[in-house]
């Protein structure tokens, strides 16, 4: 075997662990340490909105917000005769604290909800609050230079992503990605003693750090964890084989360097569409010669099959019947 096909072997390999154990790296624990010490995160569930997660507790219709700093999405609802609109900014809770929402749209049908997908609008966002965001701003920027210098210079193995000032709370939420836990008590004190307020810093996984940063796929629009949705779905190769895809890391794995989400967004169309088509390498006997899939094209509703004859034909998936454990093919209909 050449050296190209093992590092392609190796690059698959990667893929399919990364894919494997996506799940559970993006629902671990976050690690949140303050100044007084390690601490849950905050409140902003859902709880405070829907008592015991109970749909008849909500009174008027259902939005969907999502945050402006973290680009996460929730159900939300609001008490009273508050009518909203599409582009609205509102204060909501979210897992970190209070803050600006943006209003997404109605939901017509969101079936069947758990309580941590609900929170209850608190209210619309005033102009002194937009006014606040907009100096927090330029304090971010500021605070994202100052952290990411002190950890340069205690050596700290992380990546600084994002540093956000919450709207009602004296707090300064840092979000950094590592390849493992590390130890930054030290790094705490320092900022402590710099901004004079508490300090939280989050370590968030890879597809979590695009979802915050944003930026362009290989498809020429945004990233869809930031644009689209932020329910991240498990993909795997599995995705990508059924679809024909091709199987290059470079050209199925986003910036974040795990599998493209999208793949899964068509993934049950040719699932679906495989189960009525052979699939490659099945033989079967086709005008006395025996014949072998070679490509199926669920999409197209084409198969490609090569004969012991040298003959390549490609047929209509139509054609092929299963039955009694075998695939055959029907005669072509005369026009």
């Amino acid at each position: 075997m050449s050296d190209d096909y093992e590092e392609h072997d190796d690059d698959l390999a990667r893929l399919e662990d990364e894919a494997r154990d996506a799940t559970i790296e993006e629902a671990r624990e976050e690690v949140v340490q303050d100044s007084e010490g390690f601490s849950p995160p905050s409140g902003g569930d859902g709880s405070e909105g829907v008592e015991g997660g109970a749909n008849h507790d909500i009174h008027g219709p259902l939005w969907r917000i999502k945050a402006r700093h973290s680009n996460e999405t929730w159900y939300a609802w609001i008490e009273g005769e508050g009518k909203l609109s599409v582009g609205d900014i509102v204060i909501a809770p979210t897992r970190y604290g209070k803050d600006l929402c943006l209003v997404q749209g109605r939901v017509a049908s969101p079936g069947r909800l758990g309580a941590d997908e609900l929170v209850k609008i608190d209210r619309m966002a005033s102009q002194e609050d937009l006014a606040k965001a907009e100096a927090n701003a330029e304090k971010e920027r500021k605070a994202f230079d100052t952290c990411r210098q002190k950890i340069e210079t205690r050596g700290l193995p992380m990546k600084l992503v994002s540093a956000h000032y919450l709207l009602e709370e004296p707090k300064i939420l840092f979000f950094f990605s590592a390849e493992s836990r590390v130890d930054f008590r030290e790094l705490v004190k320092d900022l402590v003693s710099v901004f004079k307020t508490r300090i939280e810093l989050r370590q968030i996984g890879v597809r979590d750090e695009a979802r915050v940063v944003g930026g362009c796929g290989v498809c020429g629009r945004i990233l869809c964890c930031h644009g689209v949705s932020d329910k991240l779905t498990p993909v795997s190769i599995k995705m990508a084989k059924d679809q024909n895809l091709s199987l290059n890391s470079m050209k199925i794995s986003g910036p974040c360097g795990r599998l493209l989400c999208c793949l899964a967004y068509e993934y049950g169309f040719y699932r679906d569409a495989r189960r009525e088509l052979p699939g490659e390498g099945i033989r079967f006997i086709h005008d006395g010669i025996l014949f072998r899939v070679i490509e199926v094209n669920a999409l197209a509703g084409s198969v490609k099959v090569a004969g012991e004859d040298g003959r390549v034909l490609e047929m209509p998936a139509s054609r092929f019947v299963h039955s009694e454990g075998k695939w055959r093919v029907r005669e072509e209909e005369q026009v």
